[in-house]
């Protein structure tokens, strides 16, 4: 039997008709399209799918400024399910409207490379559960002072030092290859000297790396 919402199955919020809810009065906006009108015919589900119309440009705008991106603060944005390239286009396009967020979760969306993104007010973001091989791959986030990546795939702690000059202070690296890097901690304390506790530890006083200790690995001592 069909639920009597089985007609909104593939709607936006912002596709459904006469409600003024905007995009940063939702916590947990569901943003991933609909599937194409061929899709849902190979499922047998075509009577789920309502026939798109043609949308003007008014349209468009109107439903810009319904979506209100630009005015979230905090906004949750994970386990989307983007599973086609037009999805992470459309995500994309909603990234790079987020100006003013300076809380972001984005966890579990299969995401591999947000180099182009900035997010010019991010405080926090949680990437955790993506497809990240580098940090080179990770938005600009010039203001982050807490960053998630764990379960990711990031082989090495190359260009980590790019996080230098942010105020970042608590960082997660947990389920990467990088952490099993010799002396994983020292690197990363002696690269980022803002961090204030790594993998939900703090600094310890064996994750200092004075100069002396450094030297004694380059040298090579002959009896």
């Amino acid at each position: 039997f069909k639920l009597p919402s089985d007609s909104f199955k593939y709607l936006g919020w912002c596709d459904i008709e006469e409600h003024d809810v905007r995009g940063n009065q939702l916590h947990c906006p569901r943003v991933r399209e609909g599937p194409s009108e061929e899709e849902p015919f190979f499922r047998r589900e075509e009577h789920t799918l309502k026939k798109r119309k043609q949308v003007t440009d008014t349209e468009k705008w109107e439903k810009r400024l319904q979506e209100n991106w630009e005015n979230c603060a905090e906004l949750n944005l994970s386990f989307q399910d983007l599973g086609d390239l037009y999805q992470v286009e459309n995500f994309k396009r909603i990234l790079r409207r987020l100006i003013r967020v300076e809380k972001l979760w984005l966890v579990d969306n299969s995401l591999t490379d947000l180099s182009a993104i900035r997010l010019p007010r991010c405080r926090e973001l949680n990437v955790n559960k993506n497809h990240f091989r580098s940090f080179k791959q990770l938005p600009k986030i010039p203001q982050i002072q807490h960053l998630s990546l764990a379960e990711n795939n990031i082989m090495t702690l190359s260009g980590i030092s790019d996080f230098r000059h942010t105020p970042l202070e608590s960082l997660i690296l947990k389920r990467n290859p990088c952490e099993f890097q010799e002396r994983y901690r020292q690197v990363v304390f002696s690269s980022l000297p803002n961090l204030k506790m790594l993998d939900g530890i703090p600094k310890l006083p064996e994750d200092y790396s004075p100069p002396d200790i450094r030297f004694f690995y380059k040298m090579c001592t002959i009896l």
